[in-house]
């Protein structure tokens, strides 16, 4: 058991973080109708549409959020590292059990040009696990 202490990402404030960059009903002309400006992020179920003056006010928060993940994940140290390992910091500790949490993060940080994916959706299937790679250039 960890103590919240530790923990350099916390995921509930991950999740208030993503949610609050989402664009609201009110702010679109419709369900499902993307703003002119939005920031789309293509995550590895849904798209999302982020309001980019919110994602910004968030940049030293994510970017700090991203640099506690492991450093395999680096571009310049690891250069890029299954999704699934983004549930542990790199001190080691676990900081969500959530995969949700974990694209959200990376969405959050795709937003704002700080990670990307290491190779293209139609490679997912051939890499270990299924599932895409991610790189963070801070």
């Amino acid at each position: 058991m960890t103590k919240q202490s530790e923990l350099l990402i916390d995921p509930n404030e991950v999740e208030k973080a993503f949610l609050d960059c989402l664009y609201r009903e009110e702010e679109t002309e419709g369900p499902g109708k993307i703003p002119e400006g939005a920031v789309v992020v293509e995550g590895i179920f849904n798209k999302f549409a982020f309001h980019l003056e919110r994602l910004e006010e968030k940049r030293t928060k994510i970017t700090a959020w991203l640099k506690a993940l492991p450093h395999q994940f680096r571009v310049h140290e690891g250069g890029g590292w299954s999704f699934l390992n983004a549930c542990i910091q790199d001190n080691g500790l676990q900081w969500t059990a959530l995969q949700v949490r974990m694209e959200q993060l990376f969405c959050l940080g795709i937003g704002l040009g700080l990670a990307d994916y290491l190779l293209p959706r139609e490679l997912w299937s051939s890499m270990p696990g299924n599932v895409p790679y991610y790189v963070i250039d801070l």
